[in-house]
């Protein structure tokens, strides 16, 4: 089992930049796919983006692509999430998930465990 804890959100103007961080509990991190999703409010959770257990694969959203990256530190239990030209409609809570298998995946259905959140807010 895997416990995650994520950091890094606050308040930031349109076209800024926030990383994104969420620490990892447990020995087996490494062997575990990763992904970042969203859930702005009134709307269903969404996916971002994803990574497989040696970051060697990552898939985007469209919503995002270009201006996002994921990465990890399998030595540091950490998964990252840079964002970069922010928009308000990138205001959500992120969360970030993992799943014990190579890849990652865009459905939240295939995530068996899940952080708390962290609040991202773009103002324009």
């Amino acid at each position: 089992q895997v416990q995650l804890v994520e950091s890094g959100g606050g308040l930031v103007q349109a076209g800024g930049s926030l990383r994104l961080s969420c620490a990892a509990s447990g020995r087996t991190f490494s062997n575990y796919g990763m992904g970042w999703f969203r859930q702005a409010p009134g709307k269903e959770r969404e996916f971002v983006a994803t990574i497989s257990r040696n970051g060697g694969s990552t898939v985007y959203a469209d919503s995002v692509k270009g201006r996002f990256t994921i990465s990890r530190d399998n030595a540091k239990n950490t998964v990252y999430l840079q964002m970069n030209s922010l928009k308000p409609e990138d205001t959500a809570v992120y969360y970030c998930a993992g799943r014990s298998i190579r890849f990652g995946s865009s459905s939240l259905n295939d995530y068996a465990y899940w952080g708390q959140g962290t609040q991202v807010t773009v103002s324009s």
